[in-house]
């Protein structure tokens, strides 16, 4: 799709952006690791490993700008930001292990279990799940007595997004539907929701959580990252039919090789792309209810949807 001038300055801003605050979460996350630790060496190598493989940071980076469009303390969200990025790198260990998705390549890079053995990448994903309750838990501790009940709001929400009624519930739905001649929209909804969706959603939510936003700013920021969730894995669809694995940094064409049901397997290659735009506007539509400077927000939503990897 053609771009305007004024449009193609904005993507370069955005991108500009979005790699100053990665560079500030990798600072972040590097501090997490200082040590000493009292465990063998090859378990921290492991957690390091994927954790510093050059994601996008998209989490922990919607985490703090969400705070900080609400007037909260960058001090306050970092932890948090970084528990949530041990998270979501957990998952993806776990999530390339040969039981589940069995993928070779991660970023462009042998995945955990190719480099360490399945037994040190299984505890090294358990390792960084419990690495971000430790990290969140203390950030809570250095928090004023009286802005606390905040900080364990926002645990709360951080590890009810990962369990069984968000991530881990998205996760079991995907294994599932690998044997499911029955599934359908509701079901392939469900898994994205959950899969996807419960962590960005938690991202945003825990942002304004900390720094106090109203009950009706978190419903909106609620119907933005169900609607960004959705986008981001319909995209992920996509991908993986019309990239490549140089680009994309992992096998293509995965999905149908573990026949795995897709929006695409679906719905078609065409209407997959409908789709995406469709939650791309909801994300948009969803901001209107926030009385707040939302373009990082928008322009957020704008890169899930258009990214290349």
């Amino acid at each position: 799709m053609h771009q305007s001038k004024e449009d193609r300055v904005r993507t370069a801003k955005f991108a500009n952006r979005l790699t100053k605050k990665g560079h500030q979460i990798e600072a972040y996350l590097t501090d997490c690791f200082v040590g000493p630790f009292d465990a063998p060496d090859i378990i921290v190598s492991a957690m390091k490993y994927s954790l510093f493989a050059g994601g996008k940071r998209v989490r922990p980076i919607l985490l703090m700008e969400t705070c900080a469009m609400f007037g909260g303390d960058e001090r306050v969200a970092i932890p948090f930001a970084c528990a949530i990025e041990m998270i979501h790198t957990y998952s993806l260990i776990h999530d390339d292990l040969p039981a589940m998705d069995n993928d070779d390549l991660r970023r462009g890079e042998p995945t955990n279990h190719k480099v360490y053995g399945e037994n040190i990448a299984i505890l090294a994903g358990d390792a960084l799940l419990n690495a971000a309750v430790e990290t969140a838990v203390e950030g809570i501790e250095t928090m004023e007595p009286a802005e606390r009940a905040r900080g364990i709001a926002a645990l709360s929400l951080l590890m009810r997004a990962a369990g069984v009624n968000g991530m881990i519930g998205g996760q079991t739905g995907d294994l599932l539907a690998e044997d499911d001649d029955a599934i359908n929209e509701d079901k392939i909804v469900y898994i994205h929701a959950h899969k996807t969706g419960a962590l960005l959603t938690a991202a945003v939510l825990i942002g304004a959580v900390l720094a106090g936003a109203s009950e009706d700013e978190q419903q909106a920021l609620r119907n933005y990252g169900s609607a960004i969730g959705m986008a981001f894995q319909v995209v992920d669809d996509i991908l993986d039919v019309e990239s490549e694995t140089a680009v994309l940094g992992k096998p293509v064409g995965s999905d149908a090789e573990e026949s795995k049901t897709t929006f695409v397997s679906l719905f078609g290659l065409e209407s997959a792309k409908v789709k995406a735009e469709e939650y791309h506007q909801e994300a948009i539509a969803a901001l209107a209810g926030i009385q707040r400077d939302t373009i990082f927000l928008e322009e957020m939503a704008d890169f899930i949807c258009r990214r290349n990897r």
